[in-house]
């Protein structure tokens, strides 16, 4: 092994592995220690059978497990862990804190680049921003992947950079991304989504706030998953959920509100009322002549007893825009008695 790839400093054991200690501000990992540095604030930690650059840049107190590998344009934040025989390749950087469990594998030798925020957590064997799945996709395409804070993404789990230079695949903060799921190219996943295991989801999905999915559900391509939506297990989901609401099935179809994740988002009775009542407007009309959907919609957005409360309205919003020509329209209904 090329000793310009290894710092060879005092040994020390770290998490039940030898490590080895090091000393060195965020800078380039190849620099010796500075006058300056104390222990206290820039001590860290590269096992002698870790490979990293010496071009790679590595914050305070990392520490780096045993045969792990670092790439030239790899930029680690303050206090990242890597465990044993987890990777870092191609344009990526990691924010402070965040910690890659054995096996896992971030970025990939393309062009383009892999960002992730702070005090993220890769599960094992995960693999994060590497390239799409996607046929059109042409070798040599810059392709991105954002990612941001405070994310569980556990072991097995498969997240694809975007298949075009002008376009990115997203996910927020403070998402809990169970076991061996998948986020393909182009989706865009918002904040303090909870994804089952298996949960796959297709290119160009969009994700909003505090959607729910349980285990085994697999999301169309180009879908709409409304914040506060819940879709139950082994659902397959062609077509956009509505926010607020419950899916289940194959095809998924609209079985009511989603009344347990909006008591936990804390939407108050009044709102809840509300919901209750223009769910049904909507789609368990009493009137055999009760019109289309658009009709019912508009009958709606005129009823000040419906659009005082900001919920409705959103939800309205929700349901239109998935109407539109450019959408996939939204999962079929189906009553529940539980509404």
């Amino acid at each position: 092994m090329s000793s310009g790839l290894v710092h060879r400093l005092s040994a020390t054991t770290c998490r039940g592995f030898s490590l080895l200690r090091f000393f060195s501000p965020l800078t380039n990992a190849s620099e010796g220690p500075k006058e300056n540095d104390t222990l206290e604030s820039t001590h860290g930690f590269i096992h002698p059978t870790a490979v990293v650059h010496p071009d790679a840049i590595l914050g305070q107190g990392v520490s780096i497990g045993p045969f792990c590998v670092i790439g030239p344009t790899a930029k680690l934040g303050n206090d990242c862990q890597l465990y044993p025989g987890s990777n870092i390749f191609g344009n990526t950087e990691l924010g402070d804190n965040c910690i890659l469990m054995s096996g896992a594998v971030i970025g990939e030798d393309i062009p383009g680049y892999t960002i992730i925020g702070c005090n993220n957590v890769i599960g094992r064997y995960s693999v994060v921003g590497v390239k799409c799945q996607d046929l059109k996709y042409k070798a040599g395409t810059e392709c991105f992947l954002e990612i941001g804070d405070n994310n569980d993404i556990r072991e097995y789990t498969s997240i694809h950079r975007s298949s075009k230079p002008n376009d990115k695949t997203v996910i927020g903060d403070n998402n809990l991304i169970m076991g061996s799921c998948h986020i393909a190219h182009d989706c865009k996943v918002g904040n303090n989504n909870i994804f089952a295991n298996n949960t796959l989801i297709a290119g160009h999905v969009v994700v909003e706030d505090y959607a729910h999915t349980a285990g085994a559900t697999a999301i169309h391509q180009f879908c709409h998953i409304g914040s506060n939506s819940f879709i139950g297990g082994g659902a397959v989901v062609s077509q956009d959920v509505p926010r607020y609401t419950m899916v289940s099935g194959d095809r998924a179809q609209l079985r009511g509100l989603n009344l347990e994740g909006l008591r936990r988002s804390g939407f108050s009775a009044t709102e809840v009322r509300s919901l209750r009542a223009a769910y049904r407007k909507l789609f368990m009309p009493t009137k055999v002549d009760c019109g289309s959907i658009k009709d019912r919609l508009t009958e709606i957005e005129q009823n000040e007893e419906y659009t005082a409360a900001p919920a409705v309205l959103s939800m309205i919003k929700s349901i239109r825009d998935s109407l539109q020509e450019d959408r996939r329209g939204i999962c079929k209904f189906r009553s529940w008695s539980g509404l």
